[in-house]
């Protein structure tokens, strides 16, 4: 698979929407809390009252539905601020009567994997009650509000929650499916003191950033560098002589190279300002595909003379790497050499074959 294919794949993996905030409130219509917050991603938002006497924490987390027939959730980790290890309540559609259901559910890392449909399991915290209401609607519906309440038994002088939340398009029976996977999902993650009301949230990467790093890397992958290969390939069997189709493929390549170095730089400062987001097949295409085109580069500081016996595997890595076609290596050798011969002025003597740098 080319460099040039991978990063384009990126590409069209980069795409995503920022969802809009809402403002926090202390007030719910069932009762009114001392503290919120305006949670970073979805439009949703905690509210809550501590109680110190008895280290019970009462909390509304309000959040909104994307689909009819999908899932609210809202966790805590008890380890780190983090999906895996959470322990969840998911507010969904009953399949049997259409109303509201909130089930508990363990976030393990074969969750994670989808190894096997996510089953609910006791919540593991010190849970005292649970409920979940719809603000406005009797059913779901795309937009719809939903209200979780839960009372805590917190353990004393731990206060520090590390609190997540998600939403998804379809519910299996009563089994929540995979939620988007846009970074704004991904980064769906805080960790508050319900004392103090610290907060500590993920960070994202500014918009300008992910819309350089997609531009950059769409003009450098998915044009300059594919075009660059195709001068290579074609236009050498031209009619017309000289190497005019080598300083179009190498002024090409180095113009991609450089757009594509800047795009994955700042892929970099991306995934660095985006702590705690992790996207494994887009960062592991994205490294393959910029180490592949490095080496291709520096390929040409060790490219052997025409006459070193080690002249013919160079060339058929260069081929292989840049368009995966080293069989048309012995149909353009005549070729090449020609042009080769043009370039050294016709020094080139009959015993020794020249080749062209490319």
């Amino acid at each position: 698979m080319s460099p040039s294919f991978l990063l384009l794949l990126l590409f069209l993996l980069s795409f995503t929407t920022t969802p809009a905030t809402s403002r926090c409130t202390t007030e719910t219509f069932i009762k009114t809390y001392q503290k919120c917050v305006t949670l970073p991603t979805q439009g949703a938002s905690l509210a809550w009252t501590y109680h110190p006497f008895n280290a019970t924490l009462d909390l509304a987390f309000s959040g909104t539905f994307i689909s009819p027939s999908g899932w609210v959730a809202w966790g805590l980790n008890p380890d780190s601020p983090a999906m895996t290890g959470a322990h969840a309540l998911v507010a969904f559609p009953d399949p049997s009567s259409g109303g509201l259901l909130l089930l508990p559910f363990v976030l393990d890392t074969s969750v994670r994997l989808q190894k096997a449909p996510l089953v609910s399991r006791p919540f593991g915290l010190r849970l005292l009650s649970s409920s979940a209401v719809l603000r406005s609607s009797r059913y779901p519906s795309d937009g719809s509000a939903v209200l979780i309440f839960v009372t805590l038994l917190l353990f004393p002088n731990r206060t520090r929650l590390h609190h997540v939340w998600n939403r998804g398009l379809y519910v299996q029976g009563r089994s929540p499916t995979i939620h988007p996977t846009a970074p704004s999902d991904l980064a769906s993650r805080a960790t508050i003191d319900a004392a103090s009301t610290a907060a500590e949230t993920t960070p994202q990467a500014p918009d300008a950033l992910r819309s350089a790093h997609a531009a950059l890397n769409a003009a450098s992958w998915g044009l300059l560098l594919p075009a660059g290969v195709a001068m290579a390939r074609y236009m050498r069997h031209s009619a017309s002589p000289g190497p005019s189709w080598l300083y179009a493929h190498a002024a090409t390549q180095i113009a991609g190279l450089l757009l594509g170095t800047a795009g994955f730089a700042i892929g970099i400062v991306i995934g660095n300002r985006s702590r705690g987001v992790e996207h494994r097949l887009h960062r592991g295409l994205g490294v393959a595909a910029f180490v592949t085109a490095a080496l291709q580069s520096a390929a040409l500081l060790f490219q052997p003379k025409a006459t070193n016996r080690f002249r013919k595997y160079w060339k058929s890595y260069h081929h292989l790497v840049g368009y995966g076609n080293p069989e048309e290596e012995e149909e353009t050798t005549t070729t090449m050499t020609r042009e080769g011969d043009s370039m050294e002025g016709g020094r080139a003597s009959s015993s020794q074959k020249q080749g062209l740098s490319f």
